[in-house]
């Protein structure tokens, strides 16, 4: 049996750098999407494997490793599918459209468009339902106000992000406590250093875009006003629908697993669909399947009202599938293990360990596109070389969901950014430029890392007493 290397930096960044570099030829020439350069970038990687000494038995093993971590998310993407489609055929989202486009104004929706969406995802510790149910509604209304989509859509994901950072009930919020070792609410606690802070200067430029949007919007009232009449003409619409959102989120209170509370959720939905907007069986089983099919005249809002159904949520799931089989690759070859752990055996300084742990995450978030593996990997590799500097977990846990729970909205290809794409019907590259919330996250925890405010101390671990870091010092294979 040939024996298994190391790979050497370069040959570690080549996945990584073509993966890159395809994706962006393909968001600015050839416009085919990810699904090309994610397997291109898996093929290189399982080239690369076999040039390490493993065998196809194996690389097939650790792509179907990679895939299986996906697997929960892939069931909550049908889920959330369903929602979309049955919220849509219950009323419920034309409802919120439709008393948002009547009360709020003009002057403060780009930072409502972010705070609400916030209050929602810290509640259900989920940001792809907010974007899915509320955002929808967002989008519509920031549309109806004449608005440009991209930054709506900027304002969403920014709130939204918010809760799956913050949220006790959040996903990634318990992995990177586990990971670091850390108390989960000693981790939200010190997280709020730098999620406040991104949250309300992110509101406040949303506001000021607001207000100089309004000034300039070209939306007139008959327009708006024809635009609800045709929601009242479609739907059934009634303040008590908004009970039912309300519900959805006592249940989702109740901490039952995350599978049967977003089944029922869509219920839910259908429930409203039967009873109160009239619809038949067949329809709602549709919407379930394949979204729904929205005529109200506004072609806008026909594009954003037509969707949901588990047949929308294919596309996005494919990218999962792929972005998270290449991710095992990488993890099984040792790619990670030679970028991260070459990164940390060279850093001296406090602020560097830091720095390093973010930029490490980014790489993850770059190469995998997955959130789960973006913020396990650096946690997990940095907890000793952290502990042997005299830095608390905390700081370690906190550049972690920095980079994998909100800085990967910042990669094309991952899986938030496509998932929001889908359901807004966007680019990525259209919105990524305004999630400033994505941008100020990280950036506010580089400024910490140098300048050390915020940065918790403890006594600094002896090298002969720490538990060997995950990824050791790596040696070039020759």
């Amino acid at each position: 049996m040939q024996a298994r290397k190391l790979p050497s930096i370069p040959i570690a960044l080549l996945p990584i750098l073509i993966l890159v570099i395809m994706a962006l030829v393909s968001i600015t020439f050839w416009d085919i999407g990810m699904l090309i350069p994610l397997m291109t970038a898996v093929t290189v990687a399982a080239l690369i494997g076999k040039a390490l000494g493993y065998s196809w038995d194996d690389i097939e093993h650790s792509l179907a490793q990679g895939v299986t971590r996906a697997l929960p998310a892939v069931f909550i993407l049908f889920l959330i599918g369903m929602i979309v489609g049955t919220w849509i055929e219950g009323g419920l989202i034309p409802t919120i459209i439709y008393y948002g486009l009547q009360s709020i104004s003009p002057e403060i929706f780009l930072a409502l468009a972010c705070l609400v969406p916030a209050i929602v995802s810290l509640v259900l510790g989920s940001s792809l339902t907010t974007i899915a149910t509320v955002g929808i509604a967002f989008m519509a209304i920031g549309e109806g106000m004449g608005f440009p989509a991209p930054i709506v859509a900027g304002a969403v994901i920014s709130g939204a992000f918010f809760g799956d950072k913050l949220s006790p009930l959040s996903d990634t919020t318990n992995l990177a406590a586990a990971m670091g070792g850390v108390k989960l609410f000693d981790h939200i606690r010190h997280m709020l250093w730098d999620t406040i802070p991104a949250l309300a200067i992110s509101a406040i430029i949303f506001w000021i875009l607001g207000g100089s949007l309004s000034a300039n919007s070209s939306a007139d009232t008959e327009q708006l006003n024809a635009l609800i009449a045709g929601l009242d003409e479609q739907f059934v619409i009634h303040p008590l629908l908004l009970l039912v959102p309300v519900a959805a989120i006592g249940l989702i209170l109740l901490k039952l697993p995350a599978a049967p509370t977003l089944l029922l959720v869509a219920l839910m939905g259908a429930a409203s669909a039967l009873l109160v907007q009239g619809s038949t069986v067949t329809a709602v089983m549709q919407s379930m399947a394949s979204g729904y099919a929205s005529d109200t005249g506004f072609e806008f809002l026909d594009d954003l009202l037509s969707n949901g159904g588990i047949d929308s949520m294919l596309a996005t799931i494919a990218l999962v599938i792929v972005a998270t089989a290449l991710g095992g690759i990488l993890e099984t070859t040792g790619v990670f293990k030679v970028i991260v752990g070459t990164l940390i055996h060279r850093i001296k300084r406090a602020g560097s360990m830091v720095a390093g742990s973010l930029l490490s995450g980014f790489v993850v978030a770059f190469a995998s596109g997955e959130q789960y593996v973006s913020v396990l990997l650096p946690a997990r590799a940095f907890v000793v070389p952290f502990k042997r500097m005299g830095l608390s977990p905390l700081n370690l846990t906190r550049t972690a969901e920095a980079a994998g729970t909100v800085g990967i909205n910042l990669v094309p290809w991952s899986v938030p950014a496509v998932f929001a794409s889908g359901v807004f019907g966007l680019a990525a590259t259209e919105f990524i430029p305004f999630i400033f919330f994505a941008f100020l996250v990280p950036l506010i925890n580089l400024i910490y890392a140098y300048t050390g405010f915020t940065i918790k101390r403890v006594e600094p671990v002896p090298a002969d007493e720490a538990i060997e870091t995950t990824y050791a010092p790596v040696k070039e294979s020759n």
